[in-house]
């Protein structure tokens, strides 16, 4: 396990990466102030802005000239290393990193201090998220915390694939997850960085995974806390049906999963997702849905180009590790057998 012995700064810096997001600073900036408080006082507030183009900065040096710091980015670095870029700026014992679409609720980050500090093995968590839009669901994003199955594709407690579940009160436990939402999450600063941070590679979606799963192999432990929850809308920078958001996710996980597998496995489980991913790019076809195929085909091609590099890093670096929390069957079959309804609670005894 690693060393975190640094000096902090301040307890917790609360960090929202903005990218053309005005809209979303003006409805949920206020109330993140308002209920993000510490017993301590100790939190610093900041919105690193990758490049917007829509009055975002303007507006934060008119409203929040002194209670915001604000990080200035002259281009859009995408998540991730826009991310890198703006933590390497601040010292803190805690980064909490939060969209700029999630709406907060009072006491959500005393919460997850409190248990960050009575966890000690614990190197990322996330609290609850629900839907902003149908507020008693589960959001897709993150839901009651992350998984994934035997081939590499991800899924939530409470959110598997398209099956969203309303919250009921069945997963108020604070379990061991495989990976922590990017939409609310907090990290232990030392480690992050010790960590080398976000991939760059990935610009947007699945870095949180990548990290969760690299933290899992230096023995750390990956939490949700769900006294903490947050309402996230979701979608707000990439539609769901955006070919470019599509290419992203079939590349990054290709990217995750060549980094991270065992040697063991990675032959078998690229064989088995070289197949599953070209019958979905034949179901886009079939569709017409041609923008969406040239996606997938579209990923595997920059997967390809960086292979090599990737291949040199793993050679360069300790020997891959086994990790716990993977679901050992196929996640899509599960849900195809169960009509789309899949819960949960039917699969969670065969996650180790």
């Amino acid at each position: 396990m690693l060393s975190l012995k640094q000096k902090a700064v301040v307890k917790v810096a609360v960090v929202l990466l903005n990218w053309n997001g005005k809209g979303f600073l003006k409805q949920f900036l206020t109330p993140l102030l308002h209920f993000s408080t510490l017993e301590s006082g100790e939190v610093e507030f900041y919105v690193a802005d990758n490049g917007s183009t829509d009055g975002s900065v303007e507006w934060l040096n008119s409203n929040y000239p002194n209670r915001v710091k604000l990080i200035k980015f002259e281009e859009n670095h995408g998540f991730a290393q826009g991310y890198n870029l703006a933590l390497k700026e601040i010292e803190a014992e805690y980064y909490l990193l939060l969209n700029t679409d999630v709406e907060v609720t009072p006491g959500w980050l005393q919460q997850l201090v409190d248990e960050m500090d009575r966890s000690p093995d614990v190197a990322i968590a996330m609290p609850k998220i629900r839907s902003y839009s149908s507020r008693e669901h589960f959001e897709y994003a993150g839901a009651a915390g992350g998984f994934i199955d035997r081939w590499g594709f991800p899924f939530c407690r409470g959110r598997i694939l398209s099956c969203l579940e309303r919250d009921l009160g069945q997963y108020e436990s604070s379990i061991e997850l495989f990976w922590a939402s990017g939409a609310a999450f907090i990290v232990r600063a030392p480690l992050f960085h010790s960590l080398g941070g976000f991939d760059g590679r990935f610009f947007a979606h699945m870095e949180e995974i990548d990290l969760c799963w690299r933290a899992k192999r230096e023995g750390w432990r990956i939490a949700i806390f769900p006294k903490s929850m947050v309402y996230h809308v979701g979608g707000g920078t990439l539609p769901n049906n955006s070919p470019y958001k599509l290419m992203l996710n079939y590349r990054n996980n290709l990217f995750m999963l060549y980094k991270n597998l065992p040697s063991n496995a990675l032959f078998w489980v690229f064989l088995v997702r070289g197949g599953i991913d070209f019958l979905s790019s034949l179901l886009f076809l079939i569709k017409g849905e041609w923008q969406l195929a040239s996606a997938v085909w579209k990923g595997y091609r920059q997967f390809l180009a960086t292979r090599g590099e990737l291949k040199r890093e793993r050679e360069a670096s300790p020997k891959v590790v086994s990790v716990d929390s993977i679901y050992r069957g196929s996640i899509l079959f599960a849900y195809a057998l169960r009509g789309g309804k899949l819960r949960f609670s039917q699969i969670e005894k065969k996650i180790r």
